[in-house]
């Protein structure tokens, strides 16, 4: 593991802590209007979904973006049905992230 990886774990932790710290280090946000906080507790499932969005697109050898369809959608197919039929978001990710993990693991991705 190099140390810039590490350098780029505490700045990405540094970015997103103080926003999921938000409701423990300001208590008056109970006060905002109904609108903002659904708006608010929407802003993790937007962050996932780009998240796995960004492994739609994959660099080639040649340094250009190129389409790529692989595990990694059926994983996001399956996290995303599994959320909506259990309405739990960590069953969903962690079936997703087992997926690709084994998928990888024995080869086939």
């Amino acid at each position: 593991m190099s140390v810039e990886l590490v350098l780029l774990a505490v700045l990405m932790a540094a970015v997103t802590y103080p926003s999921r710290a938000v409701p423990l280090l300001a208590p008056w946000i109970e006060r905002l209007p109904h609108r903002a906080l659904v708006y608010l507790r929407l802003v993790g499932p937007a962050v996932l979904a780009a998240l796995a969005a960004v492994n739609v697109m994959v660099v080639s050898a040649d340094g250009r973006p190129a389409f790529h369809v692989g595990v990694e959608w059926l994983a996001v197919v399956a996290s995303i049905g599994l959320m909506a039929w259990r309405r739990n978001l960590f069953l969903g990710l962690v079936a997703a992230v087992v997926l690709v993990a084994v998928a990888r693991a024995t080869g086939l991705a």
